[in-house]
């Protein structure tokens, strides 16, 4: 085993002699922490006027390329309850769950019941040589009607959890999804009327949004974040902008930006930022609404744009 994989353990293993992890007790509420900016804001919502769950990543790391920092270590070994995409995504998690205290329950909401799941899609340089599917697109979240879901599997985890406060837990959750129905009929309008216009995205994150509100097709320069586009692969997708006329390309500000510069030269391409993560916002209840509503300003802009070139 590598020291990329040991150090996450020796970290929370560290880091729970200095916090071991209790039940609750004297009335506190449970102690949670949640992975991903989207998922920390629809905890966070469910946990309003109770308590304040910890994030994970912060600061705009990708999920794919990060490792587990002091200060997260720090946050799980203190953790009762932790929730997180699934082994799909936040691969640096999954190695020192067995770390955690006898007491701590994990929540894999992308596997959990009731959530709306896509097959990822194959990369095109594998060619067939991989039969098998690579399981489904973690990238759940992207699509309201699972927001929705995540706020209610919140509120019954911490009701079982913490039964006294289950009527503030079940009011938040009330609130938390009218007001993401509200935002998905919102998407909704400004959505739907440019599906069929075909856009270039950094990697294959989207398919959530697109499914949702009939989006794209859109054309991922990377299906895994992991791995770098391959020439052919890079001829491939500038030959598809031409026989498309895909006038739009969306970079993510978690990945660097030189392949993008190479595709966009010689085009008319209109390039803008889709943060799939809400970078730049700041933590808290109302950051997955205000991320999704940039996604779509954005995607309205540039489209838009697009079809009147």
């Amino acid at each position: 085993m590598g020291l990329y994989r040991i150090l996450p353990i020796l970290l929370l293993a560290l880091a729970a002699l200095a916090w071991p992890p209790a039940p609750a007790q004297g009335g506190e509420p449970p102690r949670v922490a949640v992975s991903l900016p989207p998922l920390h804001a629809l905890v966070t919502a469910v946990m309003e006027g109770v308590g304040a769950p910890d994030l994970l990543i912060e600061g705009g790391a990708s999920p794919h390329r990060t490792a587990l920092r002091p200060s997260a270590a720090r946050k799980l070994a203190r953790a009762e309850i932790v929730f997180w995409v699934g082994p799909e995504l936040e691969t640096f998690l999954e190695g020192v769950f067995g770390n955690l205290g006898p007491e701590a329950r994990t929540v894999a909401l992308l596997h959990a019941p009731g959530m709306t799941r896509i097959a990822r899609r194959e990369a095109p340089e594998r060619g067939h040589a991989h039969a098998e599917p690579d399981g489904d697109d973690p990238h759940f979240w992207l699509d309201p009607e699972n927001a929705i879901r995540v706020t209610a599997i919140a509120a019954e985890t911490l009701i079982a959890a913490d039964p006294e406060r289950a009527g503030a837990y079940r009011a938040n959750q009330a609130r938390a999804a009218a007001r993401l129905r509200a935002l998905d009929g919102e998407m909704e309008a400004a959505l739907r009327p440019l599906g069929g216009r075909p856009f270039l995205v950094f990697h294959d994150s989207y398919a959530y949004l697109e499914r949702r509100y009939g989006l794209g097709p859109a054309i991922a320069i990377a299906i895994d974040a992991e791995r770098s586009p391959g020439a052919r692969r890079l001829l491939e997708i500038r030959e598809r902008i031409e026989a498309h006329a895909v006038g739009c390309l969306f970079r993510e500000p978690q990945f660097p930006s030189p392949i993008v510069e190479r595709l966009r030269e010689g085009t008319d391409l209109r390039v803008d930022v889709l943060d799939p993560l809400g970078s730049d916002l700041e933590p808290g209840a109302s950051l997955y609404e205000k991320m999704m509503r940039a996604l779509t300003a954005r995607l309205v802009r540039c489209l838009e744009s697009a079809k009147d070139s």
